[in-house]
Order: C-alpha cells, then structure tokens, then sequence
C-alpha cells in the first residue's frame, strides 16, 4: 500500500486521464460507488443520511454516493454548501444526473436551517472538502464542522476528512472528527501524523482503478503488511546450524539497569539469534544470566556499576546492538564512540546510546557498515536539536533528511513507526497498540531486530519485519488475553513465536 502527498496524487489522477485515456466522470463514479458500498455496513435502509457537499471532485463524489444510496431505497438528503455556479466540470455532470433521478440538492440557506438538519439526521457523509484544502475553513463551512462535531452522528469522511491537509503541517482548527473515512485508492501522509490521525476515525482504503503503479517508482513511501513479511521473512534451512542464524552481541546494561539488556536478550533469542553475547559490567551478569541461560557473557570493566571507556572489540560478531540500560555518564559515551568508530559490522544503536550521539552525528556518516537509530520522538529531538512538536509535525519530511544526510536506517518510534532507508525509501508500520506505551518495549524491538539483520534478507526487510512482528505480537495479546493496561514487554517476548508460526508454518 503506497503513502501519496497531494501532488503525488494530483499526478496520478492527471496520468490516469491524460495519458491512460480514463475519463474523470468515470472515475468519480467508481469513487462514490465504491464509498457508498462501505456506508452501507453502516446504515439500515430506516437510517436518516445526510450528505454534505462542496464544490469539488470531493462533492461530486458526495452526488454519487447519494444516487447510489438512493437507487438502494436508503433514505438520503443531499445539502450543497456552496453557490451553483462553483458546482463545475464532473462534479457538475454528477450533480444533474443525479437531479435526473429525482433527487433535491438542497442549498444552504442559513446555519439555523443546517443545524435542523443535522439534528434530524443520523450519519453523517463528509464530502465537503478533498485533499487540496489550505488554511482555516471559512463560513459557512466552518459553522456547518461545527455543528456536525457536536452532533453525536455517526460521521463518515470521503477520501480526507474535511479541514485536514493531506500531508500535515499547519494547525488544527475547524476539522471535521469522522469515525471512519474511507479513503480513495492511497491514504496521505496526515493519516500517520498524530496531529491529523486521531480525525480520520477507523479508516480503511476503496480502490477507483486508478494505475498507481505507473509512476510507483516516484513514490518513495508505503505501508508494510502482513504481505511484505510473509515474502521476505526467510524460512530456514534443514541442515542449517547455530552459526548459520548469525553470532550477536548485546552491549550495555548497568547495575542498576539490568532488565534493559534482559528484554534485548529475551525477545533476541525467541527472534531466532543463533548464538548471543551479551557484554556488560560484572554487577549485571547474574541477574541477566538467571533469565536468560542461553547467553554467554563478555565482562566490562564498570566504575559504581556503569561502564567506563575502555578498549573493546566486536572482532568475530555479525551484528551489534548497545545503548540500553547502559546509562548516559561521559565515560560510557566515550565507550560507545569508540566501539562505533571500530566496528566492521551492522550496528543498531538504542536508548541511552542514542543520547552518546548528541553532537557526534558525524560519526555515523563515516561509517562504511549498516548503522540502525531506533530513537521515539524525544530521542529524535535532541539529535535534530529540535522540539518534539516539530518532530511530530514533520515525522517524514525530518527522517528522510536525517536517514540521507548520516546514510543510516533510521527508526523513529511511534503509534505509527517510520521506517527510513539511507536513500531515502520509507516504510510505515501499523501493528501495535498502546500496550506498548511502557517501559521496555524498544528493548525487546531492538532484541527482535538484532535477531533479525542476521537472517538471510535484506537489511531494509529485516527492520520492516521486526516492527511488525513486534507489534503483532502486542495485538495479539490484547485480542486474546491481556488489555493495553497489563501488557509487559516480556508478555511481547512470550508471544513472538506465535507470531512466527503464523509466517512460517
């Protein structure tokens, strides 16, 4: 499933007409019909629906979907919010077929005249506006959002609800709040925002027949699905053996932190690491060797039981990852430096070692091996040296920025989590819950992950997959036995192999 901007999708409609010879109108029929097909899992044909209409390809939309509903003996009223003359091309041809079939647009009169409707109805279409809305709505729009927000209806948005830009920024003003928007054949890079997201509701995308995939090479954003895991997560190989599935190392943990590097070591091991090291102070050894008896352990030299810099290699791994529960004193910073300038192998750089890199982001860019930044938006701040409302405002945009200049993956955390590629390609991931909105779930992600860069395939699909494994197995748990109030990271680890089966059996 592609991510599209407004010009990427204003392109895709001008190639779909222009040069694939599809006519507007015809694909204003297939978006109504197709909208209107998922309205009526919503609506009985005693259901009062009122659709609101504006002046664009969004309205015309809205013509047909009423005619559709109609046509079905479903009980519709049809309100056009703007003057006749505004009401052009397709849309317009819409809107007198529809008359044609015996259908009253109704004009706005006054918002008291529209506020009696809305009270008589009880859903709502939003087909007022489409992704090419800027700035604050104006009257009468702005008084009708109004109204329809405070209604309690149910409120179905076509394509975008109302007041939304289609690819964030700005300010959240008048916005239509849907409880489900059906979006027309890519959803826009505001439905991933969490400015924007909390508006569209449930939403789910209708296809129009639109040839998305011609100009799919200009697009450089997508969803990953349970798809793309299943054609790229490596099955494994009878006569495979512990080394084939890749020698990791854990680097971090403190005396008083020591469950960090637990979880990596958990979630790392039940991710299919064939062998796993885990190198940290003596303070911390016994407490993570009592839960995890398959790890073998490296001791570190530690002052007041952290890390102090020392000299250290990963000479013999094929991947490493260090930061967590590894504390921030200068002295591990300096460890962390260190190890990053010596190390010939994939490196996944977590928690506390993310903070090593304020001001050293230099570093990253000399490196000739794979390097994976896994930050949440406040880690993604202090290395931007910005606030975390800009990084939230701008998630995409920051990251592709970030992930070209330093030339390293980079994983920014989140309900929605962006996945960039050193050129710049960007996965989103939609699995999770708000489970996982407790400490040690970025512990056992990095665990899985590590597990995961040592399998045969591609960097890039490694670090997909284990964001969706990671957070499948969270909506797992939350659909079978736990709530989002009791989930635990571990409760994660326990629940990978379920997971796993689900892809490999």
């Amino acid at each position: 499933m592609y991510i599209v901007t407004a010009s990427e999708m204003y392109e895709i409609d001008r190639i779909t007409m222009e040069e694939k010879g599809l006519d507007g109108s015809i694909l204003m029929e297939n978006a109504g019909q197709a909208v209107a097909e998922k309205i009526k899992q919503h609506i009985s044909k005693n259901t009062s629906v009122l659709i609101l209409v504006g002046s664009g390809n969004n309205g015309g939309d809205g013509y047909v979907i009423a005619r559709s509903l109609y046509n079905q003996g479903y009980q519709i009223r049809i309100m056009q919010l703007v003057s006749d003359e505004k009401v052009v091309g397709d849309a317009a041809y819409h809107k007198r077929v529809l008359e044609h079939f015996g259908v009253n647009v109704e004009r706005y009169d006054s918002t008291k005249a529209m506020e009696v409707m809305i009270e008589q109805a009880d859903v709502i279409v939003d087909a007022m506006f489409g992704i090419g809305v800027k700035g604050s709505l104006r009257s009468p729009f702005k008084e009708v959002v109004t109204s329809v927000n405070a209604s309690g209806c149910m409120t179905i948005s076509v394509d975008i609800p109302s007041g939304v830009p289609a690819d964030g920024g700005g300010s959240v003003e008048e916005v239509i709040c849907a409880d489900y928007t059906y979006i027309i054949e890519a959803p826009k890079l505001s439905a991933f925002l969490s400015k924007y997201a909390p508006y569209y509701g449930k939403w789910d995308v209708v296809q129009i027949g639109l040839p998305i995939r011609t100009i799919s090479h200009q697009i450089n954003r997508g969803v990953w699905q349970a798809e793309n895991v299943q054609a790229t997560l490596p099955k494994r190989l009878a006569f495979s053996h512990k080394g084939t599935h890749g020698k990791g190392i854990i680097v971090g943990g403190s005396g008083e932190m020591p469950g960090s590097i637990t979880m990596t070591a958990k979630a790392a091991l039940r991710s299919g690491v064939g062998l796993l090291t885990i190198a940290t102070v003596e303070r911390a050894i016994s407490s993570v060797a009592a839960q995890c008896p398959e790890v073998t352990f490296h001791s570190l030299k530690g002052q007041e039981g952290e890390i102090i810099n020392q000299p250290f290699d990963v000479l013999g791994y094929d991947a490493c990852a260090i930061g967590m529960g590894m504390g921030r004193t200068e002295e591990a910073g300096l460890f962390t430096i260190q190890l990053l300038k010596k190390a010939d192998i994939p490196m996944i750089i977590d928690a506390d070692g993310l903070n090593h890199l304020n001001g050293r982001l230099e570093l990253l860019s000399a490196r000739e091996s794979p390097t994976i930044l896994t930050p949440h938006p406040g880690e993604m701040a202090a290395l931007l040296e910005c606030s975390v409302s800009e990084v939230m405002d701008c998630p995409f945009n920051l990251a592709k920025e970030f992930a070209q200049t330093y030339q390293v993956y980079l994983v920014l955390k989140g309900t929605y989590t962006i996945i960039t590629t050193p050129t710049g390609k960007q996965w989103v991931n939609m699995t999770g819950n708000a489970g996982l909105a407790k400490g040690g779930s970025g512990d056992t992600l990095a665990g899985i992950m590590l597990a995961l860069i040592m399998q045969k395939q591609s960097i890039e699909s490694a670090i997909a997959n284990s964001c969706f494994i990671h957070g499948k197995a969270a909506d797992k748990l939350v659909n079978q036995t736990h709530s989002t109030y009791d989930l635990l990271a571990t409760d994660v680890s326990d629940a990978l192999p379920s997971v796993f089966r689900t892809f490999l059996d």
